[in-house]
C-alpha cells in the first residue's frame, strides 16, 4: 500500500486552487521564523569577534578549535586521504566546470556611436569574495567547484571559503582537495550564521568579503538577508527542486529516480512530474512507491514527497510547458520524444536538462554547468550563478574634440531643458578656451 501512495496523482486542470498555489509557493525561500536568533549570531560576530566564533562553533558544532583556519599541513594529508578514483573524478568536473566558464567572458566589441565617440565596456573582478560551502555530517566538494572556480575564471584574487568542522574540529578531505584544485585562497572551519557574520564584516581572523556565495541551511540563508546590505550576496537559496515535463515515451523507472533523487534533498524539497500520459502518470508512481523502500533515507524522502511531490496529468505538452513557467523550476527536465522542440517555449528555469539521458545529477556534478541555482520560484527572475557574478562591467568612453563637437548641440540642449546649466557650461567651454 505504501507504493500506491507514495506520491499523488492529479489532473492539472481540476487541481484545486489552494493546492495549486501551495505547490507552487512550495517551501519557499524567506526564513523568518529563524530571524531573531540569527540577528543575534551576526551581533555577536560584528561585537566579538574570533571569541565569537568560537563559542559558537563549540555551542553549534560540538568543537573546541584552537585555530580557525585550515593550514597547509590540513591540505597535504586531506589529498593523500582522498581515493586516487575521487580525484580524478574532482579533476574530470573542475575542467568541464573552468571550460564552460571560460566561455562566458567574451571580449567586449568597442563601439564608435558616432565619429570620434568610442564607448565600450571592460571586466573587473571582485576583489574577495566568501563562499559557503555546507558540511558537518555531508561533504559536497561539489559546492567548492562550482562557486570557486568561476571565481578564478573570473579574476578574483582573494577566494574565502568557510564550512563547518565535523565532530574531530576536521574538513572533510574531499572538501579541503577540491578547494585546494580550485585556487580557494584561504579556507575556515566555519559553519552556519556565525560563518556568513565572519566574512561579511570581517574578524581578527578572517578576512571581510565583499560578495558571498553559496548554499546552506535555513540559518545560512537568513544569515544572508541580514548581512545583504553590508555585504552583497547572490540569492537566497531554498529548497532543491525538480519539474519533469513528459510525454508517453521515457522509461518510468528513470523518472521516478530523478524525483526522488531530489526528494532525498531534505523534507522540503520538491519534485513534480508534468505529463501527458495517464499511463505513465501511474507507472512513475509505482516506480516511486518501489525504488523508494530501498532509499538509505526513504523517511525524508517520503515526506518531501508527501509534502510538494506530485504528478500531474495534463492533455498537451505545450499546457505542461507553460506550468512550468509557471512553476519556475530551479531544475527542469524535458524528457519527450523531441525534447529541443520544446526549449523556445521555455521562459522560466533555473537550469534545464534536455532528453532522457541528462538527468539532474549529470549537472549537479560535472556536465559543466553550474548548479548553483534559483529556487523557490526566484527562476523567474535570477539566473544560475556564473563568472558574471563574481565581478562587473565597467564602462568606458572616450571622446575626440570633434565627437564632442558633434555632441555639443544635442548635450546643451538637453542639459538646459533639465535646468542644469552646469552641466551646459561643462560642454561648451571646452570649445570657448
Amino acid at each position: 500500500m505504501a507504493a500506491a501512495v507514495a506520491i499523488s496523482i492529479d489532473r492539472l486542470s481540476t487541481l484545486a486552487a489552494v493546492e495549486r498555489q501551495r505547490l507552487l509557493r512550495r517551501a519557499g525561500t524567506m526564513p523568518g521564523h529563524v530571524l531573531p536568533a540569527v540577528r543575534e549570531i551576526v551581533r555577536g560576530v560584528r561585537e566579538r569577534g574570533d571569541e565569537a566564533l568560537l563559542e559558537y562553533t563549540h555551542r553549534f558544532d560540538g568543537v573546541h578549535l584552537e585555530r580557525l583556519e585550515v593550514g597547509p599541513d590540513e591540505y597535504e594529508d586531506a589529498i593523500r586521504a582522498v581515493e586516487p578514483g575521487v580525484l580524478s573524478a574532482l579533476q574530470v568536473a573542475m575542467d568541464n566546470i573552468q571550460t564552460f566558464h571560460e566561455a562566458q567572458l567574451q571580449p567586449q566589441p568597442v563601439v564608435e556611436t558616432r565619429p570620434g565617440v568610442r564607448v565600450w565596456r571592460e571586466w573587473r573582478p571582485i576583489d574577495r569574495v566568501g563562499v559557503y560551502v555546507p558540511g558537518g555530517g555531508a561533504v559536497y566538494p561539489s559546492s567548492v567547484l562550482m562557486n570557486a572556480v568561476p571565481a578564478r575564471v573570473a579574476g578574483c584574487p582573494q577566494i574565502i571559503a568557510c564550512s563547518p568542522p565535523n565532530e574531530y574540529g576536521q574538513i572533510p578531505p574531499e572538501t579541503l582537495a577540491a578547494a585546494s584544485m580550485a585556487g580557494v585562497t584561504r579556507f575556515f572551519k566555519l559553519g552556519g550564521a556565525q560563518a556568513v557574520a565572519a566574512m561579511a564584516y570581517g574578524t581578527q581572523t578572517v578576512p571581510q568579503c565583499l560578495k558571498l556565495y553559496g548554499a546552506g541551511s535555513i540559518w545560512v540563508t537568513a544569515a544572508k538577508l541580514e548581512v545583504f546590505g553590508d555585504a552583497d550576496i547572490d540569492a537566497p537559496a531554498g529548497p532543491s527542486e525538480i519539474l519533469i515535463v513528459a510525454d508517453e515515451t521515457p522509461d518510468p523507472s528513470m523518472l521516478a529516480a530523478d524525483l526522488l533523487a531530489q526528494s532525498e534533498h531534505g523534507p522540503d524539497s520538491a519534485s513534480v512530474l508534468v505529463t501527458t500520459s495517464v499511463e505513465l502518470g501511474e507507472a512513475v508512481a509505482a516506480e516511486v512507491g518501489r525504488q523508494l523502500q530501498e532509499l538509505p533515507l526513504r523517511e525524508r524522502t517520503a515526506e518531501a514527497l508527501r509534502k510538494y511531490g506530485r504528478i500531474l496529468l495534463v492533455d498537451t505538452l505545450h499546457e505542461a510547458v507553460e506550468f512550468a513557467n509557471e512553476y519556475a523550476p530551479e531544475h527542469l527536465e524535458v524528457a519527450t520524444e523531441e525534447p529541443e522542440s520544446l526549449l523556445p517555449l521555455i521562459r522560466n528555469a533555473g537550469s534545464i536538462f534536455l532528453g532522457t539521458h541528462a538527468p539532474v545529477a549529470s549537472g549537479d556534478y560535472a556536465t559543466g554547468a553550474n548548479h548553483v541555482l534559483p529556487t523557490g520560484g526566484a527562476a523567474k527572475t535570477f539566473g544560475p550563478l556564473s563568472v558574471e557574478s563574481f565581478g562587473r562591467w565597467v564602462q568606458v568612453q572616450s571622446v575626440s574634440r570633434e565627437g564632442l563637437m558633434g555632441l555639443r548641440e544635442a548635450l546643451v540642449a538637453l542639459a538646459e531643458a533639465e535646468g542644469l546649466d552646469g552641466h551646459a557650461r561643462s560642454v561648451d567651454m571646452r570649445f570657448e578656451r
